[in-house]
């Protein structure tokens, strides 16, 4: 039997592979979310995660590093305090605009998640490459 919040899926869906819920990465543990690299992306999400890697700082130091809720369920539902979310600056803005890149795990400075989004939380894409960087 499936009820909704049980780990298990509704039996109207293929039980997905281990080959593909054995990492975080996948498709299927991530909710079908495309990859991207950073060279995809518009630069200053790059000098983002490197400023995530030195631990700063931030400019928006009241914002950059906070817990982000993942409210709209786009990612892949962790604990409270598993994400946390970045401003992208986006040149001319006035403001932090919508770019961020949300991280997941620890460490901080080089968690093993990366997403980011250009739409303020509308869709996601993997960075694949930002890790270790």
């Amino acid at each position: 039997m499936w009820w909704p919040g049980r780990e298990s899926v509704p039996p109207s869906h293929p039980a997905p592979s281990s080959a593909t819920t054995a990492t975080h990465g996948s498709t299927a543990a991530r909710g079908a979310l495309p990859d991207c690299a950073l060279s995809e992306l518009p630069r200053e999400a790059t000098d983002t995660v490197e400023v995530i890697h030195r631990g700063g700082p931030f400019r928006y130091p009241r914002n950059d590093g906070v817990v982000f809720g993942n409210y709209e369920h786009r990612l892949p539902n962790r604990g409270k305090g598993y994400y946390h979310e970045y401003t992208v600056v986006t040149p001319g803005a006035k403001n932090r605009s919508t770019r961020r890149v949300v991280t997941g795990g620890t460490p901080v400075t080089d968690p093993p998640e990366y997403y980011y989004t250009g739409d303020h939380y509308n869709s996601f894409c993997l960075i694949t490459d930002a890790k270790g960087r």
